[in-house]
């Protein structure tokens, strides 16, 4: 009976998912998508995805702060919920941003000191998020516009009940220098119905100057009694608090009956308390809180429903649209909130960072919103026009700390190659030119490039720079990015100047050094030409080393615009295979559970590497070391994901290896790895699809057997953007056993093939 019962669920996932593919976008995408996922706030393997109420891309981000706000993307499975704040990022390490304007809701006596709750009943789906507050026995629902914060308390005991409004509240994390740091708050009580403010912040990821989040909130229920705060002093009778350079906060209460329903709209803004204001009225005008629920859900099942994917197994079908969910949580789109330059452009923050989204958040964005990906360049390329340099990393409307290169310049190749209309191409070439030339000054770790003028004499970083062995690798690359431009707008000399310089990490390789059977490594090198040979190979930097988050046997195959030159490096296509072999077998002293040999699937330096067999007609070795990396790092649930996900990174990696194909970011190329659904379907316009079909695909049948594009014998593991841009069905055969299949098929595009 069990196996006829199992037998029937599977029939029943097929024929819903095949009445979705001919009912365009009647079935319900969202309810696979768990906003929990990848939660787990844990230091080294946490997702710190953000579990509360959001919009795709949407600048309120309601969701709670837990533990003394302790956390870096405000959710903690255990302990005290603080509070409700409306403004977050997702999936970051290191030191959080945001948490600000707090709203809490208590019963009896106001005590604005210690007011948290312990919690029970926690529920979120996408634009919504409940929890049940046990120690003042409250039902606490929210739900979102892209603006607005609509909260819906419940209590459920009567008597005095209170609404807190904390002005002085923000997420901190790590004690060092870049945690965030209150700067001041101001509040007024309009009537027994309104109130308005700001929160005044600095620092955080990034290390950014100070950011103000003004806020407007109307309560459907005047109150019996209001009052202040300030520096955790109750003023009962007062109605509003000058800033002072301390924490301040305003309180509604009220003799409740038990059961009443007390709702509450907040606006956010970055410019001032009327626009705070003016984005209630203009997104929500009534008080239906189930309808703006309903709004927020419906709209996150369109943007899910871009990609339809045909699977029988319930537990993939989660992580997929969960990780297609959290894809789209940022950048922010603040287009009208810019408080710093007035601009007719799309204005977009919380790029946090470039460095992590460039490989594959930025790439899925082209490929299913184009218009929103160009939005995003549009907002970089404004920035660079008002502050000088395009960012890599930004948030709370400051450009923050440059990870590695400047990687921006990848984003504006990425959207050049790939034909994306809308953007001013010389206005990024310029852009990328001055990353590329113009020292920053004393701003170097945010802007352009640090140590440029090194760099460009020498060909390389020398060890006195932070990150020099990292950033010349990347450097290198970026300089590709240049010259493909340069190139497609017809300035040759330019384009040539660029592509010998984007053979600048050959100047870190030493061919004589030899680890594990492999030969030839970057290691440091002095301004004199000196090597360094007693270099740690395996030493993962940080932010003040040689490399960062990475080691030595991780960056010496970043080459991405360059792998035919690589392999040559390395000593040929079978030296190649070997090195792979080490890479992803041998045992790492790495304390991280999710490292697999020396490659650390939880970061994003590896993003590429396990693809790099299909450049020595290997592609079956990728499928099957994708598929193990799947299946042993991404689950379900608040530990569904193998680190911190940065963004959407370690989600849109999971999205495009479960379609089957992965971008080389800044080229028109996607290497193809194996399909894991048995149909999927890309929307990329109104009358464009993508339809991949997998006959046969299974948890065994991984290896593809045989290829059709577009009904013709295929036999490249990789494609070009303008094969799938216009429309395309791709077939595969899958089978348990590797094939002959793109064996004798041309490799991927490189810039030589001297092995």
């Amino acid at each position: 009976m069990r196996n006829k019962v199992i037998v029937l669920d599977i029939i029943f996932i097929f024929l819903m998912f095949s009445n979705s593919f001919a009912q365009n976008n009647e079935y319900d995408y969202a309810k696979h998508a768990d906003p929990f996922w990848g939660a787990a706030e844990d230091w080294w393997t946490g997702g710190h995805t953000f579990a509360g109420a959001a919009m795709p891309f949407g600048m309120v981000k309601l969701g709670p702060d837990c533990n003394n706000k302790n956390t870096n993307s405000g959710y903690d499975r255990n302990g005290k919920i603080h509070g409700f704040s409306h403004t977050h990022a997702s999936g970051a390490g290191g030191n959080p941003k945001y948490g600000n304007i707090l709203v809490m809701a208590t019963r009896g006596e106001i005590d604005v000191n210690n007011y948290g709750s312990e919690r029970i009943n926690e529920f979120a789906e996408p634009g919504f998020f409940s929890v049940d507050y046990t120690d003042y026995n409250i039902n606490a629902e929210f739900t979102v516009t892209h603006s607005v914060g609509f909260h819906r308390y419940r209590f459920n005991e009567g008597g005095q009940s209170n609404i807190l409004f904390d002005l002085g509240s923000y997420l901190t994390w790590v004690d060092d220098d870049w945690t965030q740091e209150f700067v001041g708050s101001g509040i007024q009580i309009i009537s027994d119905t309104e109130i308005q403010g700001y929160s005044r912040i600095r620092k955080g990821w990034g290390n950014g100057d100070a950011y103000t989040v003004y806020f407007y909130a109307v309560l459907d229920t005047p109150a019996q009694k209001t009052g202040t705060w300030k520096s955790g002093k109750i003023n009962p009778k007062s109605n509003s608090e000058a800033d002072t350079g301390d924490p301040v906060g305003g309180y509604f209460s009220f003799d409740a009956e038990k059961g009443q329903v007390i709702s509450v709209k907040v606006g956010i803004s970055f410019l001032g308390v009327e626009k705070a204001k003016s984005n209630i009225s203009k997104e929500i005008d009534h008080w239906n809180f189930s309808k703006i629920k309903d709004d927020a859900y419906n709209a996150w099942n369109k943007e899910l429903g871009k990609i339809k994917i045909q699977q029988t197994n319930k537990d993939y079908l989660e992580i997929f649209y969960s990780a297609l969910y959290h894809a789209f949580l940022q950048p922010t789109d603040r287009t009208g909130e810019n408080p710093k330059w007035n601009s007719d452009k799309p204005y977009y923050d919380d790029f946090y960072c470039i460095w992590d989204t460039f490989r594959a958040t930025h790439p899925l964005i082209l490929l299913i919103n184009p218009e929103r990906q160009a939005g995003m360049i549009n907002a970089l390329l404004d920035i660079y026009k008002n502050e000088g340099y395009m960012p890599d990393a930004r948030s709370g409307n400051s450009t923050g700390i440059t990870q590695g290169g400047s990687n921006s310049d990848v984003l504006i190749a990425d959207a050049f190659v790939k034909g994306l209309k809308g953007i001013d191409y010389s206005v990024g070439l310029n852009a990328m030119i001055k990353n590329a030339e113009v020292p920053p000054g004393g701003e170097e770790d945010k802007y352009g490039r640090a140590g440029i003028p090194d760099y460009n004499s020498l060909g390389y970083l020398a060890p006195e720079h932070k990150r020099a062995g990292s950033r010349t690798m990347e450097y290198a690359f970026n300089d590709y990015c240049i010259a493909v431009v340069a190139d497609g707008l017809g300035k040759k000399s330019v384009a040539d100047k660029y592509l010998r310089r984007s053979d600048n990490w050959k100047n870190l390789w030493n061919t004589f050094v030899e680890d594990e059977g492999a030969k030839g490594f970057i290691i440091p090198r002095d301004r004199d030409g000196s090597w360094q040979l007693d270099w740690d190979l395996h030493h993962v930097g940080s932010l003040d080393d040689w490399l960062y988050e990475g080691n030595s046997w991780e960056y010496s195959l970043y080459v991405p615009h360059n792998i035919a030159e690589l392999i040559h490096y390395c000593g040929g296509a079978e030296r190649f295979e070997q090195r792979l072999d080490t890479f992803f077998t041998k045992k790492s002293v790495s304390t991280n559970p999710h490292t697999s040999g020396y490659y650390n699937v939880s970061n994003e330096p590896g993003f590429l590497t396990p693809l790099l067999y299909n450049y020595i007609g290997k592609q079956w070795k990728s499928a099957r070391l994708i598929h193990r990396i799947m299946r042993e790092n991404y689950t379900t649930g608040i530990d569904g994901l193998p680190g911190n996900d940065d963004s959407g990174s370690m989600s849109a990696w999971y999205v495009f290896h479960t379609l089957g194909f992965y971008p080389v970011a800044g080229t028109d190329v996607y290497l193809i790895s194996s399909p894991k659904n048995q149909k999927s379907e890309i929307i990329i316009s109104d009358n464009k699809k993508i339809i991949i079909n997998a006959e046969g695909v299974n948890d065994k049948n991984i290896y593809i057997q045989s290829c059709k594009l577009n009904g013709k014998p295929y036999n490249r593991c990789w494609f070009r953007h303008s094969d799938i841009i216009d429309g395309a069905v791709i077939d595969f055969i899958m089978g348990d056993k590797p094939s002959k299949w793109s064996m004798n098929g041309e490799l991927p595009p490189s810039l030589s093939y001297q092995y």
